[in-house]
């Protein structure tokens, strides 16, 4: 197991200078993929120490709203308190460890215990135990909701289970202030219920896709009309940005045509984020797609080695105009087929890394974000340097 501040400074370096890394030129291992005792300590490594995005402030806009989170066997909620700060927990009571509240959302007064009826107050204080005197090493002040950790960025509210020194979201998305601040994510206002879709794919699989350059013109036919030569790509330490300029003209699909030629004037955008496509990775499995439009935010929670699940929602300013809901509904339209052309994609990459025939692939010096994650998923993990899985029981040497 890498000591994670020796991995940090070996990140840098890499990143500071490609050839330093002496597995530069090839892509992760397919058995990384695959491979249950590695799927084990990425979980611990690199998923529970990360930042998880929940929801946005204004989904918990009163006292006692609540949103939650399930991934990797643990479940987060989020509150609002009375004094109307907003904080994360463990969705656990304190007694025989039930689930507080069930569902993506809801608003208590109280968080109640549906087994015991223990009380919790949203700021997480245990305030009422029935029979309080049968416990005798019972503590209310000592037995209080587990706290989690948790930042908001731009109104954009996040968790992470356990420290482990990964960098916060603010620190992730620093290059790129200038150019997102126009956008008011802080005013935005939820525009879509959050989707869960499950997927037969190791949730990295989910991830090099969205970073992957390559593959947009041989797969996407429809955004290389509606881009052209315009899109590029760039990693920034730990986040990754891609972006497309929209043509001018017509294209041969009605919904892409229809984008282009009534997406309304948004009136706090330059002209060219009027027209920008913007994508924004963060590590490890978190993504923004910011359009004039709105943002649609997606994360890939890993399930277990093979399978994950999307997470999605979507969220803009207070906008009325008739036609801004055609244009989003058109921008919805055009990624629906992006999104089946992905989800194709990635299961038969998932179905190829399980092949005994297949070790690590080249890759190439454009492909500036999958190199940056495999750098730092060999960094932290060394085992991920290896082209073929070691005997079954080498995480337990």
């Amino acid at each position: 197991m890498a000591d994670l501040s020796n991995a940090f400074e070996q990140i840098a370096a890499y990143e500071a200078a490609d050839e330093h890394d002496p597995d530069a030129d090839w892509s992760l291992p397919g058995w990384l993929y695959t491979d249950p005792e590695y799927y084990a300590r990425e979980v611990e490594e690199i998923i529970r120490p990360s930042w998880q995005i929940v929801c946005h402030e204004s989904d918990v806009p009163n006292p006692g709203d609540w949103r939650t989170l399930d991934y990797i066997g643990e479940s987060v909620i989020v509150v609002r308190g009375d004094d109307r700060q907003v904080r994360a927990f463990a969705n656990v009571c304190r007694h025989r460890a039930m689930r507080l509240v069930e569902g993506p959302s809801g608003c208590s007064k109280k968080l109640i215990c549906p087994y015991h009826a223990w009380a919790f107050e949203t700021d997480g204080r245990l305030s009422g135990v029935p029979m309080k005197s049968d416990y005798p090493a019972l503590r209310l002040e000592d037995n209080g909701l587990a706290k989690v950790d948790i930042e908001i960025w731009r109104g954009f509210v996040f968790v992470r289970l356990v420290d482990k020194g990964f960098p916060s979201v603010a620190e992730m998305m620093a290059p790129f202030e200038e150019e997102v601040a126009p956008y008011r994510f802080e005013d935005m206002r939820r525009i879509s219920d959050v989707r869960l879709r499950n997927r037969a794919v190791n949730w990295k699989n989910v991830g090099d896709n969205y970073s992957d350059n390559l593959h947009i013109p041989v797969s996407h036919d429809g955004l290389t009309r509606i881009f052209a030569k315009s899109y590029e790509i760039s990693a920034h330490g730990w986040a990754d940005r891609m972006k497309g300029d929209l043509v001018e003209g017509p294209t041969a699909n009605f919904w892409e045509s229809f984008y282009i030629k009534h997406l309304p004037q948004v009136p706090y955008l330059s002209p060219t984020a009027q027209r920008r496509w913007l994508y924004y990775k963060l590590w490890p499995n978190m993504a923004f797609d910011i359009y004039a439009d709105q943002i649609d935010f997606m994360q890939w929670l890993p399930t277990g080695p093979t399978t994950c699940v999307l997470r999605e929602m979507g969220h803009a300013l207070p906008d009325e105009r008739r036609e801004m809901k055609l244009a989003r509904y058109a921008n919805w339209r055009i990624n629906r087929v992006v999104n089946k052309e992905d989800t194709w994609l990635i299961e038969r990459v998932q179905q190829g890394m399980a092949s005994g025939t297949y070790g690590a692939g080249p890759i190439g010096r454009s492909e500036v974000c999958l190199r940056s994650f495999a750098r730092k998923i060999r960094a932290i993990t060394p085992e991920a340097r290896l082209h073929k899985a070691p005997p079954p029981g080498w995480s337990k040497k």
